[in-house]
């Protein structure tokens, strides 16, 4: 799996590839220079349950580390992962 992080002014998108074709996405909203919030995540039927989404979700808390950024999860997904892993909360806004 391969996931890329692109940005197009204030959004942003990582998305998760396997043998090019999309399995997941990840979007935000950047809200300033210290603050993005995650508002949809959405990975491929035939990927549920093998952790892509926990996968995008890592990818994103990297990003706010090193990036100094907090993040808001309105994502229902999100918001139930920073809930129950205590390590990311770092990261949360």
């Amino acid at each position: 799996m391969i996931v890329k992080h692109v940005e197009n002014g204030n959004k942003g998108t990582f998305v998760a590839t396997e043998d090019g074709v999309k399995i997941g996405e990840m979007t935000y909203s950047k809200v300033g220079s210290d603050k993005i919030i995650i508002d949809h995540t959405e990975v491929d039927e035939s990927q549920k349950g093998k952790g892509v989404g926990k996968i995008l979700l890592t990818k994103a808390v990297d990003y706010a580390r090193d990036n100094n950024v907090k993040i808001l999860p309105l994502c229902p997904f999100a918001k139930a992962m920073f809930d129950k892993d205590v390590d990311i909360r770092d990261v949360r806004a």
